[in-house]
């Protein structure tokens, strides 16, 4: 029962930080799209900030419950719907795909700046009930917004670092890169699966969020 309670907990704390990083990371997509000449996501109403437009049911709830539950809270993962982006429509398309790529993990170091703030003003305000559970919840929102942003900046289509490095190859190599997409969630998976990418990923988070504490002064 204990265990039960805790990732009871677990999960009441990481819902809200989880659910903002994934979605807000969906609307910067749309949003930079739009303002690039792709109008594809405001159309579908995606440029938003409420997170019901962007909840995805087995990515953005039952992925990463399972996931809490499995990992006895340890391990968390899960996606929002992808906001349409027709690349075509963007006025200089290779080009501005940087942009547009690049949106997501940017909303996603915002956000983590938001939390280290969060838990600066928690850790100022005399402790109460609500100075614990926002301590905690700052603490989970800095450490989520830094995997995603991680994660998303992997150079693996069609994870935004693919959609980057495709911008950034020549014409040549980047239409060979780019077929790489119907094939880039499998190599996902079997790099989660095999332990592979917690060991490319993990130092690279930790550095994300440590210099973010360092900068708000979080020791």
């Amino acid at each position: 029962m204990a265990d039960l309670n805790a990732i009871i907990q677990t999960i009441a704390i990481a819902a809200l930080p989880v659910i903002f990083a994934i979605t807000l990371h969906e609307a910067a997509h749309g949003y930079v799209a739009r303002h690039f000449g792709d109008p594809t996501a405001w159309l579908a109403g995606r440029i938003t900030l409420n997170p019901l437009r962007h909840i995805d049911l087995v990515g953005t709830i039952i992925i990463p419950v399972v996931i809490l539950l499995f990992s006895g809270g340890s391990f968390l993962f899960g996606y929002a719907k992808p906001v349409p982006v027709d690349f075509n429509r963007l006025r200089h398309p290779k080009r501005d795909m940087l942009w547009v790529a690049i949106a997501g993990p940017a909303a996603n170091l915002f956000m983590a700046f938001c939390w280290a703030f969060m838990l600066k003003l928690a850790w100022a305000l005399p402790v109460n009930d609500y100075t614990v559970p926002l301590s905690e919840m700052s603490k989970t929102g800095i450490i989520v917004n830094c995997v995603l942003m991680v994660l998303n900046l992997l150079p693996l289509p069609p994870l935004d670092g693919g959609r980057i490095a495709v911008s950034l190859l020549p014409h040549r190599l980047a239409w060979k890169f780019a077929q790489l997409e119907r094939w880039g969630f499998p190599i996902l998976l079997l790099l989660m699966f095999t332990g592979i990418l917690n060991t490319i990923m993990s130092p690279l988070v930790i550095l994300s969020a440590r210099i973010i504490e360092s900068i708000f002064g979080l020791y």
